[in-house]
């Protein structure tokens, strides 16, 4: 006969023992058989999924890494003319022009990724006292220990990206457990994992049972406007331009570039802007790029849809100088730092000593801001209050 043994390698946990956990009594889980009580759901909270992950072994430690004792036996003879028909082709060979493009900001390969962990360990201050770096300019640039792209195509495992920072963590603190939060970065991963387990339409609104059902609209040009930073709105056109040139963007600018298409401004589809992301991201998962989308737009997840990222306000709170938007909107260098943010308000003397006149070297914003806003406020409130499920303020 065939064994089939199966194995979690790409998540720290067993996704379907955390399903498994979730529709069980506390006590019927070690001692008694499954008692179904949530119709195998996922646990929807964050909360909620903390709290069965609190109740669960610790992950299973990553194996050691093969030598070349080991790799021995294994080897056969290579042919001369191996690399010729076997190497990774060129983007060249691929049908991509190479030309006057930018050196690549991340490189691929364990060996990239293990280096930039070591990196990020090597900041043991804030490992210890685990501090969240408060966001500025600084922050919205690639970092030489960003880990995203490398979890997700698997350079990196996470298991020993768990490890690596629990062990350090307990050497930095004398033995003591070092606190669920620590891992954040990956227990939000696997929370969106766990929520899109046995749900084939976790990337769509429609026929997915967690995702509320809104009228978005279509505007295929306005969509297009956003996917190429052309809205008007420099906060949010220097980070689509990041995106694209680049393959990363901050969480936080995912926000507000994710608000601003769905429910902040645009009033448009989640999966239209999921879409941009699995084709323009570079750590775009499918569970992950789904859940954030469905979160951001307040579809599932999240009801606290009364908040708005201002795209105005909130990039010079962010960036008060506006060297973020200089960089990747060098056609609004000039502007003063008073009016880069909103360049339309700066008087017509201005803008010509910029050299960027508002309406013909940069386009007029495509919304107003104040009025879109508060209207999708009103078409939200109207959504939620026909749903059962709705507690004001609370959590799906």
């Amino acid at each position: 006969g065939v064994e089939t043994i199966v194995r979690n390698s790409h998540t720290l946990y067993n996704l379907d023992r955390i399903i498994e956990m979730n529709n069980c009594p506390p006590l019927a889980v070690k001692n008694h058989p499954i008692v179904e009580m949530n119709n195998g759901s996922p646990p929807l909270t964050f909360k909620r999924f903390q709290a069965l992950v609190n109740r669960l072994e610790l992950p299973m430690k990553p194996l050691p890494t093969i030598t070349q004792e080991q790799m021995g036996s294994c080897r056969t003879k290579i042919a001369d003319n191996h690399d010729e028909h076997y190497s990774v082709p060129s983007l060249e060979e691929l049908g991509f022009k190479t030309q006057g493009l930018d050196p690549a900001v991340w490189k691929g390969g364990e060996s990239e990724a293990l280096e930039r962990l070591n990196k990020h360990l090597d900041r043991k201050a804030w490992v210890a006292s685990f501090e969240r770096a408060r966001i500025n300019m600084c922050s919205l640039i690639a970092s030489p220990t960003g880990l995203s792209p490398y979890l997700r195509f698997g350079c990196l495992s996470c298991r020993v990206f768990y490890y690596n920072l629990r062990e350090l963590y307990m050497k930095l603190r004398k033995n003591c457990s070092p606190p669920l939060s620590l891992f954040g970065q990956l227990l939000w991963r696997e929370f969106f994992y766990a929520a899109g387990t046995n749900n084939p339409n976790f990337d769509r609104m429609e026929g997915n049972p967690i995702c509320v059902q809104i009228p978005w609209d279509h505007n295929p040009e306005a969509l297009a406007k956003w996917a190429e930073g052309s809205t008007g709105f420099p906060w949010i056109d220097a980070i689509m331009t990041q995106l694209r040139q680049e393959g990363w963007i901050h969480h936080l600018a995912r926000h507000a570039v994710a608000c601003f298409l769905t429910r902040g401004d645009l009033w448009i589809s989640w999966e239209e802007g999921m879409k941009v992301f699995e084709e323009l991201l570079l750590d775009a998962d499918w569970s992950v790029n789904a859940g954030s989308w469905m979160w951001l737009s307040c579809s599932s997840f999240f009801q606290q849809f009364f908040h708005c990222y201002c795209p105005v306000g909130f990039g010079r709170r962010t960036d008060p100088n506006g060297d973020y938007i200089r960089r990747y909107l060098p056609i609004l260098k000039a502007f003063p730092a008073k009016y880069i943010f909103d360049p339309w308000n700066a008087p017509e003397s201005v803008q010509k000593a910029a050299k960027c006149v508002i309406g013909m070297h940069y386009p007029k914003p495509m919304v107003h801001h104040t009025e879109a806003s508060r209207l999708n406020i009103q078409r939200m409130t109207q959504i939620y209050q026909q749903l059962s499920c709705y507690r004001g303020l609370g959590l799906l």
